[in-house]
């Protein structure tokens, strides 16, 4: 159990034995004094129970302490200010710490599974080109956010929903018809919303190369084809990419096998028979402000095609059904009035829209020497994973798109991210693990201490402490799917490790009893770091 955890047990015993409260633990907040006189930890439960108590806090204090369960962990408490309770921690108490991590290793962290079945779907890129940088953000978030809720004890599922079907679809087979033709000699236009990327020209002559002569009408049968081979052709680009970046699915849901199963006409079926369907000017109409919604949202155009969202809809029925707890979707910032009307679309099929969780991912800049980088998907110019990845490494680039909140615009500074040097967060980070990794070897002949009494100056207090913290980092980075609180407790744990060592000499042949405590926290505090990079998908390097 974290000091946190059991602080807020020691409260709550407290609480409940003076007043007769019981009070939850998550309700009882600890945090850590910026004043170090103020000592280790501090709590204002006191001031909490005020208005409950009508009392005095620094008298509620007091009664909480005369009613507390002074045990080994526990130094001395004190009041301080209106009503804060300061506890001052026995030392050993933060070594323990150490013993837990060297024993767990690469599990330490892990914990026990909850049973929560939680569906996690992100990037599902249109399938008409390589994927770009904001389909990376998403990528980076959405591959850390599901390594750190299996880290945190969830059942988690990674999904990407293929958009295989529509007039994007269209355009890319048209695209690659035209460029087919073209190296058949027959003078054909791409069209203003063909794609005229390089990679799409390409593609169009090796299929003339090696189906010569056999789809030039420009007929349905042959424009299937050509959907087909553009959808495969994309695809495997985009699992290469992916897969160069460090982001796997466990299921790849297509629209186009939805539309064929007939869920599409399932859903709008129970919605019809739920009365929120209605027939207008030839379209067919969903009732959303019925549901929150600002106005009512087509579903069937008058041409027959369905909108976007219908067969989204049939997807999260089938998510629903397919028995998960929680089913999180990481959108696009130009998804934002999406979330009302696939909500509603939940509600009016009578699932509970409360499970449903859309997180939108804000817009993406590439900054270089100062000057934003202008990109066009349709034209082919944008710069995609790929490009990224050769530019500044999969690590660098990993860092970058998780380091700031979601909801925050991401200016990617690729200057930075390329610098060896402290300035770069991903750099400082995997230099404190490559430094901890060359103590270890210079130290091979020093035994790793397994008792660590001598551990008492503050920065190896303070770093222990943040070793500690890692538990916590990890269960409320799951609860909030805010995968950056993980890159700050990375920044904080190697910032406290360069300041211990700078302070503590881990070697030192006349003292081997204090150098194998202190390499024993070094062990630690390695493994700790490279168990948290592992979590955002960057590697823990040995050396640099």
């Amino acid at each position: 159990m974290s000091i946190e955890m059991e602080l807020k047990e020691v409260l709550k015993e407290a609480v409940q034995k003076a007043f007769d409260i019981s009070l939850e633990p998550s309700s009882i907040v600890i945090e850590t004094p910026k004043n170090k006189n103020h000592g280790d930890y501090s709590s204002n439960v006191a001031m909490q129970l005020t208005r409950q108590l009508r009392q005095n806090p620094r008298v509620i204090a007091q009664a909480v302490i005369d009613a507390m369960r002074m045990d080994s962990m526990i130094e001395k408490v004190e009041i301080a200010g209106p009503g804060f309770l300061n506890f001052t921690l026995s030392k050993n108490r933060f070594t323990k710490v150490i013993s837990e991590i060297l024993e767990n290793k690469d599990q330490y962290g892990q914990q026990k599974p909850n049973g929560i079945r939680v569906d996690l779907e992100y990037v599902s890129a249109n399938p008409t080109g390589s994927l770009h940088l904001g389909h990376a953000r998403g990528a980076a978030w959405g591959d850390s956010c599901a390594r750190i809720m299996k880290k945190a004890g969830y059942d988690v599922t990674r999904e990407y929903y293929v958009n295989d079907a529509g007039n994007q679809i269209t355009n890319l087979a048209l695209s690659l018809n035209a460029r087919y033709r073209q190296a058949h000699g027959i003078e054909t236009e791409i069209g203003q919303d063909g794609y005229l990327g390089q990679d799409i020209k390409e593609e169009g002559y090796a299929l003339a190369r090696n189906y010569p002569q056999v789809y030039l009408e420009p007929n349905e049968k042959n424009l299937q084809f050509f959907r087909e081979k553009g959808i495969e052709f994309e695809l495997n680009k985009i699992k290469h990419d992916l897969d160069e970046f460090r982001v796997h699915f466990d299921v790849w849901t297509s629209e186009q096998k939805l539309r064929d199963s007939g869920a599409v006409e399932q859903a709008l079926q129970i919605m019809k028979e739920q009365g929120y369907l209605y027939e207008e000017d030839g379209a067919l109409w969903f009732k959303t402000t019925e549901l929150g919604d600002d106005k009512d949202r087509v579903l069937r155009k008058q041409d027959g095609s369905y909108t976007y969202l219908v067969p989204d809809i049939a997807n999260h029925k089938q998510k629903y059904e397919r028995g998960f707890d929680e089913i999180v979707n990481f959108f696009g910032a130009d998804h934002h009035g999406y979330i009302t009307r696939l909500k509603a679309s939940m509600t009016a099929l009578g699932k509970d829209a409360e499970k449903l969780h859309v997180d939108i991912i804000q817009m993406v800049r590439l900054v270089s020497n100062g000057e934003e980088m202008k990109m066009s998907k349709r034209l082919g110019n944008a710069t995609t994973i790929h490009e990224l990845c050769q530019s500044v490494g999969v690590d660098a680039a990993r860092y970058f798109f998780v380091s700031r909140a979601l909801d925050s615009h991401l200016d990617f500074d690729v200057e930075l991210a390329k610098k060896k040097t402290n300035d770069n967060p991903v750099y400082y980070a995997q230099y404190a693990h490559a430094r901890m990794c060359s103590i270890e070897k210079q130290a091979q002949d020093i035994p790793v201490a397994d008792s660590y009494e001598l551990l008492v100056d503050d920065k190896e207090i303070e770093l222990m402490k943040s070793l500690q913290e890692f538990n916590k980092v990890i269960i409320e980075s799951a609860r909030t799917r805010q995968v950056h609180k993980v890159c700050h407790y990375i920044q904080d744990l190697a910032t406290k490790f360069h300041s211990f060592y700078n302070s503590c000499k881990v070697i030192n042949k006349e003292n081997l009893e204090l150098s194998s405590q202190r390499l024993a926290l070094v062990k630690a505090t390695q493994i700790v770091l490279a168990n948290a990079l592992d979590l955002i998908g960057v590697t823990a390097v040995e050396s640099m």
